[in-house]
């Protein structure tokens, strides 16, 4: 049987599933049909074309690896819906234990079609789905100009962290492990009560000029349009808690940088997952906005990236991974005895950056003329308490801040209207 290892990063974001369910989506919305036959042929090629696709992940004998199995699988890969995707709903979960690891469904509306393609992030973060998204549409295009067009073949390559962990001596590694610290949990988006529900998708998208006036006001503050958001999510989750204790306390929310614009070759970078996640805490008084708070933020963002902070979370997970598999079990049943004991799970937020119409753009529609690209937005990874999760995207100018979670545990109103208290809070 081919196996590949899995390194840690692939292991822990497999084993994420025990608090959200990890499948991740980008969601295409076009003013045409697309030719489903093509689409199918390229979602097949491109899965042969890198054996990791083509694979399910396995523990065999205490060992984490991607296991390649028969080229049959690639034919589950692709599938057609005659109705309109509900966006409300997100599009069904990608088990990473069985192959394929890409899943494409064309749904089939009254404004034309809708595409999304869903990974796990076991797999590969977001930046790799933005990889596969590019190659899917490019695969698509060579197969209109040559039927037997296939994509180039990445044969195995590394999924690790060492590329990033070189740039680092000894000495800068040491220091790096004394001074990571680990998260604390301090508080937790609302809910009803805790257990499973409904999955559902609630999302809020900002006009061009709204994000220019969020750069604008950032930039009047020596901050990013990032930072500016990231507060914005700080004072939207005091008011929907509402809770005076909150007020003049340091409170913490986990937000994410990608280790890929580290690497020279970053457009040559093959999907996998090289996405750490860090912490911010800020103390808030009572009457703050914006302005008040975004310094702050900009410092700390500013702080938490200087050094070899991304060394730090790296080799926490590499370390753990070295002392085995029943390690790593008992720190996941840790985390999620300690957020049901507790009742904290510090929220998360993450900026997913530009949606590049170009990765995608021009689509032959069935006919082979081009097909316009109405909408681009990503559908995150489900939460269920304790967990929330909020991410943003954006397509041509157009701002979009999204969370998927499972209603009744959740209550959609109360998440409405966190994002609406977003919204109030940028500029």
């Amino acid at each position: 049987m081919n196996r590949h290892p899995a390194p840690a990063f692939d292991l822990f974001n497999v084993f994420f599933e025990r608090i959200y369910e990890p499948s991740i989506h980008i969601v295409l919305s076009f003013d045409g049909r697309l030719d489903e036959t093509k689409m199918k042929t390229a979602t097949e090629r491109l899965i042969g074309a890198n054996p990791y696709l083509g694979s399910r992940f396995r523990v065999v004998d205490g060992v984490p690896a991607w296991e390649v199995v028969p080229d049959n699988c690639r034919e589950t890969a692709f599938s057609v819906h005659e109705q309109a995707r509900d966006p409300e709903v997100p599009p069904p979960p990608l088990g990473v234990y069985n192959a394929p690891q890409v899943r494409v469904g064309l749904f089939r509306g009254d404004a034309g079609d809708t595409l999304a393609i869903t990974i796990h992030h076991g797999f590969c973060d977001v930046s790799g789905l933005f990889s596969l998204a590019r190659d899917l549409f490019s695969t698509y295009r060579g197969i209109f100009d040559d039927p037997g067009y296939w994509p180039p073949s990445t044969g195995a390559y590394d999924r690790g962290t060492n590329r990033i962990l070189s740039r680092y001596s000894e000495e800068e590694r040491t220091r790096a492990r004394d001074e990571s610290t680990p998260f604390i949990d301090r508080w937790r988006f609302p809910v009803e009560r805790t257990g499973r529900g409904r999955p559902r998708v609630s999302s809020l998208t900002l006009a061009p000029d709204r994000l220019m006036a969020i750069g604008a006001f950032a930039k009047e503050h020596g901050a990013t349009v990032n930072d500016a958001l990231l507060g914005a999510y700080f004072l939207a989750l005091l008011r929907v808690r509402d809770d005076p204790a909150d007020r003049n306390a340091p409170r913490g929310i986990l937000t994410s940088a990608d280790m890929r614009r580290s690497l020279p070759d970053l457009d040559a970078c093959p999907p996998m997952n090289l996405s750490i996640a860090f912490e911010l805490t800020l103390s808030v008084p009572e009457g703050a906005g914006l302005a008040e708070i975004i310094g702050d933020i900009a410092a700390e963002t500013t702080l938490c990236k200087a050094g070899a902070f991304d060394a730090g979370c790296i080799l926490f997970y590499e370390d753990l991974h070295a002392r085995g598999l029943a390690a790593v079990d008992a720190f996941f049943d840790d985390m999620a005895d300690r957020y049901l004991s507790s009742g904290l799970k510090s929220p998360v937020f993450s900026n997913l950056g530009i949606i590049d119409e170009d990765d995608i753009l021009p689509v032959p529609g069935r006919d082979g003329n081009p097909i316009g690209l109405r909408d681009a937005r990503i559908v995150p990874c489900v939460c269920w308490p304790y967990g929330f999760l909020t991410v943003a995207s954006t397509f041509r100018g157009r701002l979009t801040l999204t969370t998927a979670y499972e209603e009744g545990p959740y209550s959609a109103a109360t998440v409405e209207r966190f994002l609406g208290y977003m919204d109030e809070s940028l500029p």
